[in-house]
């Protein structure tokens, strides 16, 4: 599959750009929010300084990920290192949650005694905090969609401006009301929204290292498909998997009829498969049939 491989190239050293520049960004403004959220005394703006530096932390893995996935296959790890953007990924959604399980417990504290925020510290804080997110997700917006190990990253930064939209909104209620309960509240929102978003993550992740069939592909249909190819009898151990976002693969017994090319048919086969599916790596074994015995016999 080179065709693939030079286009998941190209596409990943795009992804490298916006991953170096967003990463550039978030690990500038992290310090600020950090010593604003000390200095406040404010849970929702440390949450979103928390975040922040777990992004910092997403992002150079998700570059790491990138660089190793670049090396060529060997011996011993005959698909290459496509893998690890998903053991980037997984390891990124994890990680989400560990921050939010974080910011539960601080705030089951806070309910039970609200301590006094400086306000507009942490709304100016939070503001700026909230622009930095919002250009660092655009650098980002896009790149999600062909990679898992790029969607971990962006809803790292998604995340992050949900925390610090939801500092502004918490600074603006304490400043103008004076209750200190809407800091432990809007964490606990915020910590509610990245859980959400990141579940499609994580569940995601896991069916590829399971080696589930890709979202968007039927079996069956795949089946039926290449059991219209003329010459093929009858399709059958069939599985179809994917090696990292977008990279499909698919194994097969394909049982032919006697006298047909067998070249031929694994040629309009494979044509098949990455006109109607995308799959560009298939491996097909084929059978011949006999007739008279109904038994099949290896190609």
């Amino acid at each position: 599959m080179p065709g693939a491989r030079v286009e998941i190239s190209m596409g990943r050293s795009e992804d490298t750009r916006c991953l170096r520049m967003a990463l550039a960004i978030t690990a500038l403004y992290f310090f600020a929010e950090l010593v604003g959220g000390i200095l406040t005394n404010s849970l929702a703006l440390l949450s979103d300084a928390g975040h922040m530096f777990s992004d910092i932390a997403a992002l150079a893995l998700s570059l790491f990920a990138f660089q190793m996935a670049r090396r060529p296959a060997t011996m011993q790890k005959s698909y290459g290192y496509h893998r690890l953007e998903i053991l980037a990924a997984l390891i990124n959604g994890l990680t989400l949650w560990l921050i939010v399980g974080v910011i539960f417990h601080e705030a089951y504290h806070r309910f039970l005694d609200p301590p006094e925020v400086r306000s507009l510290g942490m709304l100016l804080i939070a503001g700026i905090g909230l622009v930095v997110n919002v250009v660092a997700g655009l650098i980002l917006y896009g790149s999600d969609r062909g990679s898992l190990n790029m969607r971990g990253a962006f809803l790292h930064v998604l995340g992050d401006a949900l925390g610090s939209a939801g500092a502004v909104g918490a600074g603006l209620v304490m400043l103008l009301t004076g209750w200190y309960l809407a800091d432990p509240v809007v964490s606990v929102l915020i910590g509610l929204l990245i859980l959400y978003t990141s579940w499609g993550l994580v569940n995601e992740s896991v069916d590829i290292l399971m080696q589930s069939v890709p979202e968007g592909i039927d079996v069956a249909e795949v089946q039926r498909t290449m059991e219209q190819v003329s010459g093929v009898v009858k399709v059958h151990d069939l599985h179809v998997w994917s090696v990292t976002s977008g990279v499909f693969t698919l194994s097969a017994h394909a049982v032919i009829s006697p006298g047909k090319n067998p070249h031929g048919i694994l040629d309009r086969i494979e044509e098949e498969m990455k006109r109607r599916f995308r799959i560009e790596h298939t491996t097909i074994q084929l059978e011949f049939e006999d007739r008279e015995q109904r038994e099949f016999r290896d190609f």
